[in-house]
């Protein structure tokens, strides 16, 4: 069965409401990445960055998968599909996908400010000052923050360098370390750009850019895939 690797970024999360990062409307227009994106911000104000990710949360409840998230659960019908992806939502698990390696933590989730490795699920939306993991220190947003290492990015490279097929979707590829996991693809395979506002410039070899939306683009890729 043949690997399709697939790197997700914000625009298909948009798709089904998720505000992104850079938009102009999106959350750093009403933020300072400083003042709740960073484990500075952090130690300087809980409140603000816990009430930050408590809506982050509420929004989530809120949304659905779209197309684009649906088509990438049904290509499992043929081939292994490893989503490796930006987005700290839950819609490609909600999508059907089965396979999902999240680069920046998980919304849903939050961890021990003592001891990386205790991860909880958090039930509802809203985590409080006061919530403690096991070992007595303040649970905080399981988030990978600005200037926070990204542990999972070896795994990804890893993937990346055993895909058939490689497909990047709704990401501008301006975000490092992610961005640079194409250079980890083997270079006489296939890949795939979805996305609206794909640049013609990436010296990639074997590179198809297809400049729609996810929801359309990535949809008519799925189905000729699946021929």
């Amino acid at each position: 069965m043949k690997k399709i690797v697939v790197l997700t970024g914000a625009g298909i999360s948009a798709e089904s409401g998720i505000k992104t990062f850079r938009d102009s409307d999106g959350l750093w227009e009403e933020y300072r990445i400083e003042d709740v994106a960073t484990f500075e911000a952090w130690q300087r104000n809980q409140e603000l960055v816990i009430e930050f990710y408590n809506q982050r949360r509420k929004q989530l409840l809120e949304v659905e998968p779209n197309a684009a998230h649906y088509a990438l659960a049904k290509l499992e019908q043929k081939y292994d599909v490893q989503i490796i992806t930006q987005n700290v939502d839950d819609l490609h698990e909600r999508g059907g996908s089965t396979k999902i390696l999240h680069l920046h933590g998980e919304l849903k989730k939050v961890r021990s400010t003592f001891d990386d490795s205790l991860i909880y699920d958090l039930k509802g939306w809203e985590l409080k000052k006061g919530d403690l993991c096991e070992k007595g220190s303040q649970l905080r947003p399981h988030i990978v923050w600005f200037g926070e290492d990204v542990p999972l990015i070896v795994p990804a490279a890893e993937l990346s360098s055993h895909a058939d097929i490689f497909m990047v979707i709704g990401t501008s590829m301006a975000v490092y370390p992610a961005a640079g996991l194409i250079d980890y693809v083997p270079q006489q395979i296939p890949k795939y750009l979805i996305d609206p506002n794909a640049r013609d410039t990436y010296y990639v070899r074997n590179l198809n850019i297809i400049k729609e939306k996810a929801s359309i683009g990535l949809v008519n890729l799925v189905e000729e895939l699946l021929k």
